[in-house]
């Protein structure tokens, strides 16, 4: 069974950063694509971050040059760097990887 379990999120003001934390359990982390989406309340799932087991990434043009998203195979985590974060990012944060989606952690950005 694979479990897939999020953390880090929190409130912050504008300008600021946070780390979120993914970990995973049950699956081949370094064998799977990992990535992050956000879901902000009214609106659908987006997708912000994603890392191929090559090593490339991909990044929602909003969040281009402000987040980054790395991962750790041997410890089966994945982050996602958040600075100069903005209240348009305020979501719930989602970590996916071999198909399992977690049950994600709130970010508001708020002053």
């Amino acid at each position: 069974q694979v479990l897939v379990v999020e953390s880090g999120g929190g409130l912050v003001q504008p300008g600021g950063f946070l780390r979120l934390s993914c970990t995973a359990s049950g699956v081949g982390f370094g064998w799977n694509t990992v990535g992050w989406y956000r879901q902000a309340p009214g609106k659908e799932v987006e997708m912000v971050a994603c890392m191929y087991t090559s090593g490339t990434t991909n990044y929602a043009d909003s969040v281009k040059g402000r987040f980054t998203i790395s991962r750790d195979n041997v410890k089966s985590t994945a982050y996602l760097q958040m600075n100069n974060v903005k209240p348009e990012d305020t979501a719930v944060y989602y970590c996916q990887i071999g198909g399992v989606r977690g049950q994600g952690t709130q970010v508001t950005v708020s002053s």
